[in-house]
């Protein structure tokens, strides 16, 4: 009996980019973390633009700007491989705009993840405003990968005791026993009157393995965050809380940390598919 990865993929959006190519990079681990197949994803934008996409007259026949944008799959499909072997790995070149070709990839997809800046201008896929509106309206948890993270730090969640909220705490749970590493759930209070907000107790339950850290931190959500994100390998925040404990999660919170954490940051929009896997005999 072989257990073998099925399901949704983990999507990658690739430009070129050293920040795509380090996206390429979390997005294989995060795949084999949660056993399952990566897909690597290049956004063609050219054809809307209506200029040839070929090799130019008289020029080598590996020229043209789709051949390129295939040499950029094909080489981050390479890496992927090389970081994580033991995932599947495919690649595609979907013709369209950067940020709907990866709002329709969330659709089916277990995790999106983006770098936080890539090439500029029309040919760029990852700059940080798209990396911000596909945080904003994907169908999936999003990790955009950013800032220099300690790989021996912990995860760190915001809680603030509302639904969205208990939603990144679920996916914070399961990224820090794929990690191995403890978790450390803040609350900001700007009043500190205010009824303190604790990760559901089900989660713990689920993962008895991690070990949980409570912070109860004066100041701004924003601001607090941002701080903390020094000592983490990653900050996992819903995308629209507004809870009974004041509203962590606003989506100027989710904008904050996209542009200024100092850790990789997950966005998590909706409850997070659940790992899955078959194991149906491989011939």
């Amino acid at each position: 009996m072989t257990t073998t990865m099925a399901g949704a993929f983990v999507v990658a959006g690739v430009d070129g980019s050293p920040a795509a190519l380090d996206a390429v990079r979390v997005a294989a681990r995060e795949a084999a973390y949660r056993r399952r197949p990566l897909r690597v994803v290049h956004a063609f934008i050219w054809p809307l633009m209506g200029v040839p996409l070929g090799p130019a007259a008289g020029g080598p026949p590996g020229g043209g700007l789709r051949h390129q944008a295939e040499r950029y799959v094909a080489h981050a499909v390479a890496e992927a491989a090389r970081v994580a072997p033991e995932v599947p790995v495919t690649g595609a070149v979907v013709d369209g705009a950067a940020t709907p070709v990866l709002l329709g990839e969330s659709r089916h997809a277990a995790l999106v993840v983006l770098g936080h800046r890539g090439l500029g201008g029309i040919a760029g896929l990852l700059l940080g405003s798209v990396s911000e509106q596909v945080s904003a309206y994907a169908l999936s948890p999003v990790l955009v990968v950013r800032g220099e993270p300690r790989v021996d730090g912990p995860v760190l969640v915001g809680v603030d005791g509302s639904d969205l909220s208990a939603e990144a705490v679920g996916f914070a749970f399961e990224e820090a026993a794929h990690r191995g590493a403890p978790l450390v759930a803040v609350h900001a209070r700007r009043d500190p009157a205010a009824p303190r907000a604790f990760p559901p107790s089900a989660c713990g339950e689920r993962y008895p393995h991690v070990e949980v850290r409570h912070r109860d931190l004066r100041g701004t959500p924003a601001v607090v965050l941002t701080q903390e994100s020094r000592a983490a390998q990653v900050v996992v925040v819903g995308a629209h809380g507004r809870g009974p404990l004041g509203g962590l999660l606003l989506g100027s919170v989710s904008q904050v940390l996209l542009r200024h954490a100092h850790a990789p940051v997950v966005i998590v929009r909706h409850r997070p598919l659940a790992p899955t896997w078959s194991t149906a005999p491989v011939p």
